[in-house]
């Protein structure tokens, strides 16, 4: 069974993130939206625990991280997924967990 979990509150704000990483399972996505997005921005420490989060899968808001002005500062391995992309996230997975 396969969740899709979504975050969309800073990293810099709310520990949600680290709690989503330390309970989703391997073969899990997280996708970052809203204010989740910095969690995506290179040189963080949220950087660094997606990073080190074995078998799971992270994905990114596009439109959010252009309201933002944080495009061209992604880390690697984050898929960038528009709205189109957001909702095949949702019909592609068994459950959804959201991290408010």
């Amino acid at each position: 069974m396969s969740t899709l979990h979504t975050v969309n509150k800073s990293p810099f704000e709310t520990n949600v993130l680290e709690i989503c990483i330390s309970l989703a399972k391997s073969g899990s996505t997280v996708l970052l939206y809203e204010d989740g997005v910095y969690a995506a921005t290179e040189g963080t420490r949220a950087a660094v625990a997606i990073k080190n989060a074995n078998g799971i899968s992270f994905c990114v808001l596009g439109p959010d991280l252009q309201a933002r002005g944080i495009e061209g500062k992604l880390a690697n391995d984050i898929k960038v997924v528009d709205y189109d992309g957001f909702v095949d996230l949702v019909a592609g997975h068994d459950t959804i967990q959201a991290w408010l």
